[in-house]
C-alpha cells in the first residue's frame, strides 16, 4: 500500500489552479513506479522517500518544479531543461511540460537504485577564493600619505577592500576617478567601509 501523507494532499488542495495537476500527476507516476516510496513535507515542499530522499515536488504562484535528490546523476543533459528553476525540468505550467510518463518512470527507477546502491550525491564544487586585487598606484600614494586612512584600510577584509578597489578603477573618466580617491581617503580615515550608507547603525 503506498503511503501517503495527508499534508501533501492539503499541499495540492491549497496549490493555484493550473499547478493542481502537475503535482496530481506527478504523484501518482512517483507511486506507480516505486510502490514502497513514503511521502513527507521537507523544506514545507513534498518530498518522496525511498532509502532516503528520492525526489520533490513544489508548486509557486506561476509554475511548479520536480527534481530528484541525486538529479544530476539521474537527469542527462539531454533531459534536463536548464533555467533558474529548481529541480532538472525547469518551470513547469502544465503536465506537457513533464517528459512522458514512461521516461519519467525509469528516471524514477534509476533514482530508486542508486539510493538502493548507497551512492551519495555529488558535492557542489566549492567556489574558487577570489584572488585579492591589487591596490593601483594612485590608491596606494594617496594611503602612503595618510596613516588613519591607511591602517583603516589595512584592518579590512578583502572583500571591503575589493569594493573601494573597484569603484575606483571602474570609473571611466580621469576625474571621476580622481573625485572617487579622494572620497574613499575621507571615508578611510572616518573609518568607514565603501558602503556605509546601507548599512544598518
Amino acid at each position: 500500500m503506498p503511503k501517503k501523507d495527508p499534508r501533501v494532499d492539503a499541499y495540492i488542495a491549497g496549490a493555484p489552479d493550473f499547478a493542481k495537476p502537475i503535482l496530481t500527476h506527478i504523484r501518482a507516476v512517483v507511486h506507480a513506479a516505486c510502490p514502497e516510496v513514503e511521502e513527507t513535507l521537507k523544506w514545507r515542499m513534498p518530498s518522496f522517500l525511498y532509502r532516503g530522499i528520492l525526489c520533490g515536488m513544489a508548486a509557486f504562484k506561476q509554475h511548479c518544479t520536480f527534481g530528484f535528490w541525486k538529479g544530476a546523476l539521474i537527469v542527462d543533459a539531454n533531459g534536463r531543461r536548464a533555467d533558474e528553476a529548481m529541480g532538472q525540468f525547469g518551470r513547469l505550467t502544465s503536465v506537457k511540460d513533464l517528459p512522458a510518463k514512461k521516461v519519467l518512470s525509469a528516471y524514477i527507477h534509476k533514482a530508486m537504485e542508486l539510493n538502493e546502491s548507497g551512492v551519495t550525491s555529488p558535492k557542489p564544487k566549492k567556489a574558487k577564493a577570489k584572488k585579492e586585487l591589487a591596490v593601483p598606484p594612485d590608491l596606494a600614494a594617496a594611503l602612503k600619505k595618510n596613516a588613519k586612512a591607511r591602517a583603516t584600510f589595512e584592518g579590512f577584509s578583502p572583500s571591503h577592500k575589493r569594493e573601494y578597489i573597484e569603484w575606483i578603477t571602474e570609473a571611466k573618466r580621469e576625474e571621476t576617478r580622481e573625485k572617487r580617491l579622494a572620497t574613499t581617503i575621507e571615508w578611510l580615515t572616518a573609518g568607514k567601509p565603501r558602503n556605509w550608507k546601507y548599512m544598518n547603525c
